[in-house]
């Protein structure tokens, strides 16, 4: 009977709760990702994401330097063009939208943040793959990643830490890493997108970033019902010169976080997707759920997995209650 209630001791009051937590969570260890429109001229909101917009470049700068402010550890950027061409070139013109937003947030704010930039072509085309197409409409792996290697370098000379790329083209990381190598961008990571599932979570995603998909993209992104799969792409990505790796979406892979956190050497992200960010706000609108504990249940279960990072749409909402549970100024 009695070492039967020893546990219930540690949980008595909340100082002794946060004294024996075994999963923390920082600020710092949140990534917000923001969407910026060309030639918008105010926010304009995204009705899958409430409280998410797409950013003008003015609204963007602003909204950078509040989550910097709120401690927020990176910022992840996402061009949404007003043109779009079957190759994408909106993504490696210096220019484009995202590569001339990449630079109003370095010079806004340095090194004060990690600025990452997604490294895809999937906003930027006219059919909305993540690649060129062939004759026959399937994506050309290598003539994409050829298109990769110039966005990189776009991208890296924009002031992008690290850059993202997230379009499960064989081979991305080690042609983007020597490009960048060669270039003398030695300095310019690589967040791997190491597992990205062919997901239904993405439907709001694809409101935010207005794709023109027609279809699916299940021949190059991965199938839901595979983990060895999800660990082969992982040392791949190893091999090529990763220097994050990254699972998307995160709470329905959670045992894959977990089994790509326990092998790899190099930090482990998660994407907090769209989808999951929709369903939590339409219970909580509902009054089905409570919206802050649930927002900070599910950032605590990612961090439980195994993820050193976390992107989510909660980042500074969430920076400024931690600050509050640690007596921190908002």
């Amino acid at each position: 009977m009695f070492p039967s209630q020893r546990p219930r001791r540690l949980r008595s009051t909340a100082a002794m709760r946060a004294m024996v937590s075994e999963t923390t969570l920082r600020p710092d260890q949140l990534v917000l990702p923001m969407f910026v429109k060309e030639g918008a001229g105010e926010p304009v909101g995204i009705a899958s994401m409430p409280g998410v917009v797409q950013h003008t470049r003015d609204s963007l700068r602003k909204a950078a330097v509040d989550a910097v402010h709120a401690g927020v550890g990176g910022l992840m950027l996402f061009g949404v063009p007003t043109t779009r061409d079957a190759v994408g070139s909106g993504g490696t013109d210096p220019d484009g939208i995202l590569n001339v937003a990449l630079r109003d947030l370095k010079a806004e704010l340095g090194d004060a943040t990690v600025l990452m930039a997604d490294l895809c072509l999937d906003e930027f085309t006219d059919h909305g793959h993540c690649g060129v197409l062939d004759a026959d409409g399937r994506v050309d792996n290598d003539a994409t990643l050829r298109l990769y290697a110039d966005m990189a370098l776009a991208q890296a000379e924009a002031g992008a830490h690290l850059v993202g790329p997230s379009g499960m083209m064989d081979g991305q990381v080690g042609v983007i890493r020597s490009a960048l190598d060669k270039a003398g961008h030695l300095d310019t990571g690589i967040l791997a997108y190491t597992v990205k599932y062919a997901s239904a979570f993405f439907g709001p995603f694809r409101e935010a970033v207005e794709s023109q998909l027609k279809g699916d993209r299940k021949t190059y992104q991965q199938d839901p019902g595979n983990v060895r799969e999800a660990l082969r792409e992982l040392r791949l990505d190893l091999d090529e010169g990763a220097d994050l790796v990254m699972v998307k979406p995160g709470l329905p892979y959670l045992d894959v976080l977990r089994a790509v956190a326990d092998a790899s050497d190099v930090p482990v992200a998660v994407y907090q997707v769209s989808g999951e960010y929709a369903m939590v706000e339409a219970a909580a609108a509902n009054g089905w759920l409570d919206r802050r504990r649930t927002i900070m249940e599910t950032l605590t279960s990612l961090r439980r997995a195994g993820a050193d990072v976390v992107l989510t749409y909660w980042a500074v909402e969430a920076a400024g209650w931690l600050r509050e549970r640690d007596g921190l100024p908002r």
